[in-house]
């Protein structure tokens, strides 16, 4: 906004009493929501399971390794499957799956709990390392460039969808998965948009009248972009980072 844009809106003023009677029960219909989210949670918990070929391979620093081995050990993995557009330059790379994978950051929490994050990315391992480096995350990335078909199996590969697997021994397991708004539960940006007045200034929100609404659709790749490149390079182009991937 500038001096010649507009004021947007905004919600009536209030006295603190009446305004804390709505914060009331709006926080009752918070308290329902986070009950239905742990009854979820519990029935998910309760899902039976698929067995996936230990042996599929994908590719790592070392090269070849099997998906069993991307557990580091641990009892569970959580593989997010990164989309890559082949032959195109980092600014040109998925906004989405950039926006996403791009604040799994601190990953010692998930460990805590006997599991290990993963990227399965679906482009090569040698450009697409170079793209993880650029944007400055430290998870363990793998191209699963020639196994994603099967990893998927009976899915839309081609999307960026979120796995879970469980090992018992040497055998692996697929216990669940999510994709299109699934996976926002990587984004803690979302979250807080959510929370405050004008919520994520998209055109499919139920806002008042007069809400600033800018970014039309979610689908729309501007909502994730500034200039051409998705929102999170322009940091790391101002720091110095080479985002060459050839």
């Amino acid at each position: 906004m500038n001096d010649q844009t507009p004021a947007p809106a905004l919600p009536p003023v209030v006295d603190r009493e009446t305004w804390m009677a709505a914060r009331s029960a709006l926080l009752a219909r918070e308290k329902a929501h986070t009950r239905e989210g742990d009854a979820i949670a519990a029935a998910r918990r309760r899902l039976p399971m698929v067995e996936v070929d230990a042996s599929i391979e994908i590719v790592g620093p070392d090269g070849p390794v099997t998906i069993l081995d991307v557990f580091e050990g641990r009892k569970q993995l959580i593989a997010y499957f990164h989309a890559w557009w082949p032959g195109k330059s980092a600014a040109e790379q998925c906004e989405g799956c950039t926006f996403f994978n791009s604040q799994v950051r601190e990953l010692s929490y998930v460990h805590s709990r006997d599991i290990t994050y993963a990227t399965f990315c679906k482009g090569p391992f040698e450009e697409s390392i170079r793209y993880r480096d650029f944007l400055g995350l430290d998870m363990p990335w793998y191209s699963a460039l020639e196994s994603a078909p099967q990893l998927l199996e009976g899915r839309d590969w081609q999307r960026h969808h979120l796995v879970f697997y469980v090992r018992d021994g040497s055998r692996v397991f697929e216990t669940y998965y999510t994709g299109g708004r699934g996976v926002e539960i990587m984004a803690p940006t979302l979250g807080l948009w959510d929370m405050t007045v004008y919520g994520r200034q998209e055109a499919w929100e139920d806002s008042p009248d007069g809400w600033p609404q800018p970014w039309g659709d979610a689908r729309n790749p501007e909502v994730w972009r500034s200039n051409g490149r998705p929102i999170v390079h322009w940091p790391r182009i101002e720091a110095g980072h080479s985002d060459a991937l050839g």
